[in-house]
């Protein structure tokens, strides 16, 4: 075998195990100890992308309400605001991480909304007061919204990685940092948010 064969063979056998990720549950929890559902999670993973130019997604209003009322997105991403009832509608966010103001509308706008730095955006609307949706942006493909056992499932590679958090009863609109330390073969973490 040549040299270069060699080389080639040892890096295909190597490759494999410098990449490989293992099933991670992450499960949240409040300060008092309960599980946290219907909680923001995303795990940032050193090496991988932090924005996006490419992805889309929808934050609709139907009944009244929007829909969904905790939209979670990768930085960069466009957001589209459709109107699916037959009232119009004025979205708005005085958010530090986003201000919109999309007066009054029926339909969808023309323009989507890029959310362009990571956090929480709380979404209102100035015609129904009690219409309010929450848009939290995370620097990382990897995020979910737990489960009602307050637990979202990775593929993770084993190492020290930082889960950023978020829930609608935490006092502050902030996302949480925690350490997540992730062995070679998965398993369950378990992370406490303070707040």
């Amino acid at each position: 075998m040549t040299p270069f064969r060699r080389l080639a063979a040892t890096a295909a056998v190597l490759a494999p195990a410098a990449t490989f990720a293992a099933p991670v549950t992450v499960q949240l929890a409040g300060p008092d100890g309960q599980p946290l559902a219907g909680a923001a999670v995303a795990v940032e993973v050193h090496g991988r992308a932090a924005k996006t130019t490419t992805a889309r997604a929808e934050m609709g209003q139907r009944d009244r309400q929007f829909t969904p009322q905790l939209l979670i997105v990768q930085t960069g991403t466009a957001v589209s605001f459709p109107n699916f009832d037959t009232v119009r509608h004025h979205v708005y966010s005085i958010s530090p991480i986003k201000v919109i103001d999309i007066k009054l509308y029926a339909g969808t706008p023309a323009e989507p909304i890029v959310f362009d730095k990571p956090g929480v955006a709380t979404l209102g609307c100035n015609i129904h007061d009690r219409m309010s949706a929450h848009v939290v942006v995370v620097d990382t493909p990897l995020f979910a919204r737990t489960d009602a056992r307050g637990q979202a499932t990775f593929d993770i590679p084993a190492g020290e990685h930082t889960v950023k958090a978020w829930h609608a009863g935490q006092r502050s609109a902030t996302l949480q940092s925690l350490r997540l330390d992730v062995p070679a073969d998965g398993g369950t973490r378990t992370l406490t948010l303070t707040d």
